[in-house]
């Protein structure tokens, strides 16, 4: 099974509700990932505005 991913924040989620954003729609298509391990020292986590650590996808797909 495809992990999911909240679709506002871009956080891998396993449960019914995004523990990041509160978020509750998500999506399986996505492409690439990125681990925040530390907040304070991570030049990507400030460059795409992440304010948790965590797994997230990097690029995600809308179904229509």
């Amino acid at each position: 099974m495809a992990k999911k991913v909240c679709k506002k924040c871009k956080l891998f989620v396993d449960k019914d509700v995004c523990p990041n954003c509160g978020g509750k729609d998500f999506i399986t298509t996505w492409k690439g990932r990125i681990s925040i391990l530390n907040i304070e020292k991570s030049e990507i986590a400030k460059k795409l505005e992440i304010k948790k650590e965590g797994e997230y996808a990097i690029k995600t797909r809308w179904k229509h």
